[in-house]
């Protein structure tokens, strides 16, 4: 974080100070809500959880170094008191951000959001220190703990915004404004909570409402391709660039292929000029992400040979978002199973597709969450297109959802051997352990709550050990 004062940060948060002898005492560390991250000159958060309360660590993190606590209540160290922990960490959020000369660039979507952000970030640490979010933490405690991490020399941040519920991400927005507001797609993730893709979009566009006018730098970056993410042009104030494979989109993909190995190629087309693009992701769905990448670097000064060649060295920051690994007998694992919703599950089937030609696949599939009335029919689909596809085997792990997936392939045609019903992640690992090939290629992908990527990271390491199961 850029250097505060304790002075100065209880003014920003509204909060006093206690046991603190020198109010001029700058932090000069990161801004933490884990005790294990604590360095010298940080500032540690305290929350207050349903199984562990951060102010019980208090004496502990300041004597590893910890400048002081912002927390609730008085703890016999250095501490800033404040009534909401949570308001008061977004406050000095948006404080930081108002002090640095950082251009904000935030996106949202229903899916691709983290592959997105780690493209856009790859792309414009080419040109300048950049600063983005890790992994998906995109909420309201996750974002300004991002936002606070930037330093003096940052001059790019960029941020991923989440949502749950309207509301969500013009909370956020308002904590960190961004110049650029990029929305990927109104998909079905967490269609079950929000009641429908027009509420989704209705949420998502709250980024673009957030921004500034044209006149004032504001550029709404919009998925071309996506009807209902178009729609959202009329509801901001900023210039509208549109992305997608569109003939009218501003930046654009031409002769979209895989390679023999499932990776995407193209040859991308900006307004100020044309390069060609192979990436190291695999999976043609990374072609909307790079578009929506490449209209954000265009937008900040980077030429169309510059993008194209930061996205064709880009690779996986994040984990669990199609993560290859080639094992030693040739069998290669895509590990996918950070989360899942029916969009991803079918780009990550096409992908599983594209790689295995000539080749045994594997699709280990577990429920996908928050899907409401939809959970039923989304499932059979997900299970009627592996078999489509030509999957060959399909593993449904897990209870009643996977169950629909089997049926779904089941009732499609796949009534041999081609698909199979497993009760947990130990059965899913005991089946492939003795049935893979050497050439074999496993997809592992459900939602985050089911925890899969334990499957996955079994048939990587060879373990002969128990998987542990939630």
């Amino acid at each position: 974080m850029i250097a505060l004062s304790l002075a100065e940060i209880a003014s920003v948060t509204g909060g006093q100070t206690h046991d603190i002898p020198d109010p001029s005492v700058q932090v000069t560390g990161q801004v933490v809500r884990d005790s294990r991250e604590v360095e010298p000159g940080s500032l540690f958060v305290a929350f207050a959880g349903e199984r562990v309360d951060g102010h019980d660590f208090a004496a502990d993190v300041v004597a590893a170094g910890a400048a002081a606590v912002l927390g609730t209540r008085p703890v016999g160290v250095p501490a800033i008191v404040v009534d909401d922990v949570q308001k008061a960490l977004g406050a000095l959020a948006r404080h930081v951000v108002e002090r640095l000369g950082a251009t904000l660039v935030a996106l949202t979507g229903s899916a691709g959001k983290t592959s997105t952000k780690d493209l856009i970030a790859q792309v414009l640490r080419s040109k300048a220190p950049t600063v983005f979010t890790p992994g998906s933490l995109n909420n309201e405690i996750g974002l300004p703990l991002t936002a606070l991490s930037a330093t003096e020399e940052t001059r790019f941040l960029v941020l991923e915004m989440g949502a749950r519920g309207i509301g969500h991400i013009r909370y956020l927005a308002g904590l960190t404004p961004p110049r650029i507001g990029l929305v990927l797609n109104v998909g079905s993730a967490h269609i079950g909570e929000f009641g429908g893709r027009e509420q989704i979009a209705q949420a998502k566009g709250e980024l673009v409402e957030s921004l500034p006018p044209a006149e004032e730098g504001g550029v709404a970056v919009l998925n071309a391709d996506d009807p209902l993410v178009r729609a959202m042009a009329p509801r901001t104030k900023a210039r509208v660039i549109l992305f997608g494979e569109s003939d009218e989109a501003d930046v654009r993909a031409e002769n979209v292929r895989l390679t023999g190995s499932g990776q995407p190629a193209f040859r991308l087309h900006t307004p100020s000029g044309c390069s060609e693009v192979t990436m190291r992701l695999y999976g043609e769905h990374h072609v909307s992400n790079a578009l929506a990448a490449a209209a954000v670097a265009h937008e900040l000064g980077l030429s169309a040979d510059e993008i194209a060649t930061a996205l064709s060295e880009a690779g996986t920051l994040s984990r669990w978002r199609m993560e290859v690994t080639e094992r030693p007998d040739g069998v290669t694992i895509v590990n996918d199973a950070y989360n899942a919703n029916p969009e991803s599950m079918r780009a990550a089937l096409r992908a599983l597709a594209a790689m295995g030609k000539g080749r045994r696949t594997w699709a280990v599939l577990g429920p996908m969450a928050e899907l409401g009335d939809e959970a039923l029919a989304e499932h059979d689909a997900v299970g009627r297109l592996a078999v489509r596809l030509n999957v060959s085997k399909l593993v449904a792990v897990g209870g009643r959802e996977a169950s629909w997936l089997q049926l779904g392939a089941y009732n499609e045609g796949s009534w041999g051997e081609e698909s199979v019903h497993v009760s947990d992640a130990q059965s899913a690992v005991d089946l492939l352990r003795s049935q893979l090939r050497p050439g074999d290629v496993v997809l592992v992908k459900a939602s985050r709550s089911v925890g899969l990527e334990r499957v996955a990271q079994a048939l990587v390491e060879g373990a002969e050990g128990e998987v542990a199961v939630r």
